[in-house]
């Protein structure tokens, strides 16, 4: 049966983010089941799911009382469009949204990822310019190396060059200011003396573009895709602080960092701040079905709402909008934290985490570690005191993913990041057990080619 389904997923199937080729003389690892943190392959080996299968697993595989919302959504109503037509699970599951999130946010847009949910609140923010008589508000803000998704709209702003680079000469303009990257500070200030600098070029900006710009975007606490960048909630006070001095938009892209990974419900929290737009995906539904969520202010919705005839109309939806077994896992999920309470116990499985990976710095080729919540990361450097990068053709990365398979670990690195974005119902024992397997992979000498030791760079933890 292996040999079979090998043979016919190289035949037909194109995979995500993967050079096909690299499996030309190569298995797939293909997995036939999941339980908790663990997945299995057809062979019955084990791995770690260390990256919560693209960061939208929260409280591990197949939890039963996800499944049981899902069984019994699916015994009443499969599908039903959500353009003037509603069901209970849509219905009841944006009361509970509104319910954890900020006070100010009041209005939910269903939509299918998070690409989309970064979209709309992109598209409503200049819509609701043109229709408060501020038509020239069709710029926006990101940051370097900002990742919102793979749509013509998410990519145009900010960006990941390896990923987004081909598609450049159909992008639209936007602004980009500089990314607050800590380790490799573009202002070349000392991360304990920072006064944030970095933020002197969006100030800049605004005072020459602020009257033309509708909204900026960005990922709250940790630029993900971008390299895992973790910086702290005083950035994001500050930002938006200018971003209001200038009437512009805050959309906060949550769709990786919602719903507990960074020890809070929403990164948000972190800094006391309340966006315009607020985009959840990804764990929404704890990764059991796609499902995104744009959530914003009964101010922004009231500038859409009037008569036909004054075509205020959002035009914008998705064929599975407000799916209802979607929304039924989500519903699920939000049942979870009522009934097991996974945030109380947070705080010590974090503290553990963040010390279980502070020896990494002692290894010569590791620059960085820097941890957030459940997630940490390592930046692999072939020197300390000069930062110097691994190149693309070196391609770390790889022979990292394939030691960590040996290992019974999915790692999954960003380039030169190696990183854990582990499930919020991590328990201590499988953190001492991946973080050892991860040390068995990272300390071998002959899985990091060109490695030069040199004086350790210190830990960062926000």
């Amino acid at each position: 049966m292996k040999s079979t389904l090998q043979e016919t997923d190289k035949k037909f199937l194109w995979h995500p983010y993967t050079q096909m080729h690299d499996y030309a003389a190569r298995d797939l690892l293909i997995i036939d089941r999941a339980d908790g943190l663990m997945l299995y392959d057809l062979e019955g080996r084990s791995y770690f799911d260390t990256i919560s299968s693209w960061w939208c697993i929260l409280h591990g595989h197949n939890h039963p009382t996800i499944k049981s919302f899902m069984h019994r959504q699916l015994d009443r109503l499969d599908h039903v469009h959500l353009a003037g037509t509603s069901h209970e699970a849509a219905i009841l599951l944006a009361e509970k949204l509104i319910a954890i999130t900020p006070e100010g946010l009041s209005k939910v847009f269903y939509s299918d990822n998070g690409s989309t949910a970064c979209e709309v609140a992109l598209k409503m923010s200049l819509q609701y310019w043109r229709h408060s008589g501020q038509a020239q508000r069709k710029r926006f803000i990101g940051l370097e190396r900002g990742y919102h998704g793979d749509t013509i709209g998410t990519m145009s702003l900010g960006g990941v060059p390896d990923f987004h680079k081909e598609f450049a000469e159909i992008l639209f303009a936007s602004f980009t200011v500089p990314s607050p990257y800590c380790y490799r500070c573009p202002m070349a200030q000392n991360p304990e003396t920072c006064r944030l600098e970095c933020l002197q070029p969006l100030q800049d900006l605004l005072e020459n573009e602020g009257e033309n710009v509708a909204a900026m975007i960005v990922e709250p606490l940790i630029q993900a895709a971008g390299g895992m960048r973790i910086y702290p909630a005083r950035y994001i006070k500050r930002l938006a602080e200018l971003l209001r001095q200038y009437g512009v938009h805050l959309i906060f892209d949550e769709v990786a960092t919602g719903f507990g990974r960074t020890g809070r419900m929403f990164a948000l929290e972190h800094a006391g701040v309340t966006p315009d737009f607020l985009c959840l995906s990804k764990a929404l539904t704890a990764g059991m079905l796609p499902m995104a969520a744009t959530i914003t202010s009964d101010e922004i919705y009231q500038a859409f709402y009037g008569a036909y005839a004054e075509n205020r109309t959002f035009y914008h939806g998705h064929t599975f909008t407000g799916s209802p077994l979607a929304a039924a896992a989500a519903l699920g999920s939000l049942q979870v934290f009522a009934e097991e309470k996974p945030l109380a116990r947070l705080g010590a499985t974090i503290a553990h985490l963040h010390q279980k990976m502070a020896r990494f710095l002692d290894l010569p080729w590791v620059g960085d570690v820097r941890c957030l919540g459940m997630i940490a990361a390592i930046e692999l450097v072939k020197d300390k005191q000069t930062k110097e990068e691994f190149t693309f053709a070196e391609r770390v990365g790889w022979k990292i993913y394939l030691k960590g398979l040996e290992q019974g670990l999915i790692l999954r690195p960003l380039g030169n990041i190696v990183y854990l974005w582990l499930p919020i119902s991590t328990t201590i024992a499988e953190i001492d057990e991946i973080t050892e397997r991860t040390w068995r992979v990272l300390a071998a000498a002959d899985n990091i080619s060109g490695a030069l030791c040199n004086k350790p760079h210190g830990i960062r933890v926000a």
